[in-house]
């Protein structure tokens, strides 16, 4: 699985999300993501991985090996 696949599924499902995917081991099985989404709030750190698990589709575990994932609430500015 490619990175940009990975990102679009993400996307998808959190249309208003930063993703950032890093290829760990250059292998194009182990990545780690982050995800910056607004969809998170109120959420556990939990419930938020369960977001981005759930946007993959069942692909985790099978065409996907292994995804390290951390999750963020964007940064507010106040002017």
């Amino acid at each position: 699985m490619q990175p940009e696949e990975i990102s679009a599924f993400i996307k998808a499902a959190l249309p208003d999300a930063e993703v950032t995917i890093t290829d760990l081991a250059g292998d194009g099985d182990h990545y780690a993501a982050h995800v910056v989404s607004d969809a998170f709030r109120g959420l556990s750190r939990v419930k938020q991985h369960q977001l981005v698990y759930a946007s993959l589709q069942g692909r985790m575990g099978g065409v996907l090996h292994a995804l390290a994932l951390t999750t963020a609430l964007p940064e507010t500015t106040s002017a």
